[in-house]
């Protein structure tokens, strides 16, 4: 590994979608056995919140609006920093994609097995509805 790959930090985000029940939407990834947030890896120049926006269109087909950031995450052993957002559905409704095979709400007391902890941890902060952002070693 060169220098530069050494020091070249990653980024991505992801939303936090409840419906009136509070209840959280996933999604099953297409390429593993993973129930997610919608999100994913920023783009080059592209704002994180940007990101969760235009990921979750992609992976869901939803159009949303950022309410507040929840939190920003770095996970150290990718040299990553995630940013989760809580997000409030603008139009669209939830649609199958190359990405995500299914797309439901769970209870955050029902949610599937295969969720990351790290997901569910999101999840609840935005549950606790903080005052301030949270900030996390993940």
């Amino acid at each position: 590994m060169n220098n530069v790959e050494q020091y070249t930090f990653k980024g991505g985000a992801f939303a936090i979608i409840f419906n009136n029940k509070k209840e959280a939407l996933l999604c099953h990834r297409t390429d593993r056995d993973l129930w997610n947030l919608p999100g994913g890896r920023q783009e080059r120049g592209e704002a994180p919140w940007d990101t969760a926006i235009r990921e979750t269109k992609e992976e869901v087909g939803l159009e949303v609006n950022i309410e507040k950031l929840v939190g920003q995450y770095f996970k150290p052993e990718a040299n990553e920093n995630c940013f989760a957002y809580l997000c409030s559905v603008v139009s669209g409704k939830p649609t199958l994609t190359n990405e995500a095979d299914d797309i439901r709400y769970f209870s955050v007391d029902a949610l599937p097995e295969n969720i990351l902890t790290r997901q569910v941890e999101r999840i609840r902060d935005a549950l606790a509805n903080h005052s301030h952002p949270v900030l996390k070693i993940q």
